[in-house]
């Protein structure tokens, strides 16, 4: 992936002078924030009762912060989840849910159903993606550097994208910034990646799953992984560190989170809490540092959590509730949800909500077995010596839970009694009024946000593209100049605008009619996310 080379380029970047007095002036309106977000991984730090890997960057965020502990995603995959979380709402209702979207898998091209076309999910016209939000208001946006929310990014989206994105390339030292830094390390795919690589946590200490056997090839795969987890923790701490070079860190809000549970077999796209529950750490000068919280959050709340912290208004099309901020929810939320659809090129329906304790499970398609044979995910060692294991008979019943033939329609798991969720409550008595109440919550939830999984995934895509085989083509930008001000509109509904002097320059968010010299020219373009973008248009006042 793009990002693989991020803390090579970060190294190449020059060090700026101390800006922190600038900016203590914003703090209250406007404060600088930093997301440090890792990929595939459950809560395995120190602060969280992690006794292997060695994690001390991100232990000491939290002795500076507050740890969250009941923090879930809205599915157990990357581009479903990051989805929900670029636009603060659940990857069913925008037809991002399937993964992914805009290729299919390399490894198993030929096994899509058949009819499969890559596609951008198209947004509602009313749903704009947080940055051009937070760019709106005047911060400045970087993004270093995964993407991967089911559809190609509008050119307003970011001011910056890429390998070398960072809050030190703003030309305007004195505007807020919200950076993210996307950490692949600990990704499902550097377990084999990184298999030659020395091991920094002894196999014979990490604790192996029920689900697992216990032998010495299921030991050196999640020692791989929590190795992982310790260079990611260098990694974090290498960008906290620029903060404070840069005498910024005491002002700057600095989250850090996984997009979801561990990227291991069995794990990774699941809907148990193994895989969607996920470490947050939050540093900020309001929050009392070296406490926890135990409130249940959906990442489907941090977009919304994020506008409230800066100040700018959350727009009614967010699903997710601020959990801080002027716009702080006065209700805690009582539920997580989360959805799995299909996995590269394998079919599923799964459904899920929690209240923390009790995770319930509606399979759609109950005749489908538990385990899908997903090509990209057979590269971990781990994989096939599970599938020999089953098939020469030697799996215990834990261990063979994955490879049941079918589904039964739902499951109910007590998690605090049963933390590996292999004992289902469903057709147990003594638990009907909690299965009542969270089908109840899980028929009140499809009810109030669309699903799109309900139907065909290109049924779906050719309602979007109106019966063609290409998606729309945003309207080209119109132009008006009136002296000297210039006024820009598309005929396409819910087109986000950008324009700029020159192409080294960054698009900037169209918002209203604004000043432009006599005889200056002008670059705009169009882009309704999912459409395609209009042709970029150069115009001279």
């Amino acid at each position: 992936m793009k990002n693989y080379f991020l803390f090579a380029t970060l190294s190449l970047l020059c060090f700026t002078a101390p800006e922190q007095y600038k900016q203590q002036s914003l703090l209250a309106s406007q404060p600088n924030i930093v997301w440090i977000v890792c990929e595939d991984m459950s809560p395995h730090l120190g602060c969280y009762g992690e006794k292997v890997a060695k994690t001390p960057n991100l232990d000491r965020l939290a002795t500076e912060g507050v740890r969250y502990s009941n923090v879930f995603t809205t599915a157990g995959v990357c581009a479903p989840s990051r989805n929900s979380i670029i636009t603060g709402r659940y990857q069913t209702a925008n037809g991002g849910h399937n993964m992914r979207t805009l290729a299919a898998s390399g490894l198993a091209k030929d096994a899509y159903p058949e009819g499969f076309k890559a596609y951008s999910a198209v947004l509602p016209a009313d749903v704009k993606p947080y940055p051009e939000y937070l760019r709106q208001a005047g911060y400045y946006c970087s993004n270093n550097a995964k993407e991967d929310y089911q559809f190609d990014s509008s050119p307003t989206m970011w001011d910056e994208s890429g390998n070398k994105a960072h809050w030190r390339n703003r030309k305007d030292k004195s505007k807020p910034f919200f950076s993210i830094f996307n950490l692949n390390v600990t990704h499902e795919s550097q377990v084999w990646a990184r298999d030659k690589e020395p091991l920094l946590v002894n196999p014979k200490d990490v604790e192996v799953p029920p689900y697992y056997p216990d032998d010495s090839i299921s030991r050196k795969v999640i020692a791989r992984f929590l190795s992982n987890v310790m260079v990611m923790d260098k990694q974090a701490g290498e960008i906290i560190q620029q903060l404070k070079d840069d005498g910024l860190y005491d002002n700057t809000v600095v989250f850090f989170y996984s997009d979801h549970g561990d990227g291991l077999p069995y794990v990774k796209r699941e809907l148990h809490h193994r895989g969607l529950r996920i470490p947050l750490i939050i540093k900020a000068p309001f929050l009392k540092a070296g406490t926890s919280d135990d409130q249940l959050i959906s990442a489907v709340d941090f977009a919304p959590s994020l506008l409230s912290l800066a100040g700018v208004a959350i727009p009614k099309s967010m699903h997710g509730q601020a959990f801080f901020g002027d716009q702080k929810a006065s209700k805690k939320r009582s539920y997580i949800y989360g959805a799995r659809d299909r996995m590269d090129s394998e079919i599923d329906r799964v459904r899920s909500v929690s209240d923390g304790r009790f995770n319930y499970l509606r399979y759609y398609l109950p005749q489908l077995p538990f385990y899908q044979n997903i090509r990209y995910r057979l590269q971990n060692p781990l994989m096939p010596h599970l599938l020999k294991l089953r098939d020469e008979g030697k799996l215990n019943a834990a261990q063979m839970d994955w490879f049941r033939p079918t589904k039964p329609d739902e499951e109910l798991f007590d998690t605090q009694t049963d933390p590996f969720e292999l004992n289902n409550l469903a057709t147990n008595p003594q638990y009907a009024a909690k299965l009542k109440e969270l089908k109840a919550a899980h028929e009140k939830w499809l009810k109030d946000y669309k699903d799109w999984g309900a139907m065909p995934e290109m049924d779906m895509v050719r309602q979007w593209w109106n019966g063609k085989d290409a998606p729309p083509k945003t309207a080209e930008p119109v132009v008006v100049f009136k002296g000297n001000k210039v006024e820009i509109t598309s005929k396409t509904v819910g087109a986000s605008i950008g324009y700029r002097k020159s192409y080294k320059d960054t698009w900037a968010v169209y918002q209203k009619p604004f000043d432009w010299p006599k005889g200056d020219s002008l670059y705009v373009v169009a882009h309704r996310i999912g459409y395609d973008k209009s042709v970029v248009k150069r115009v001279k006042n």
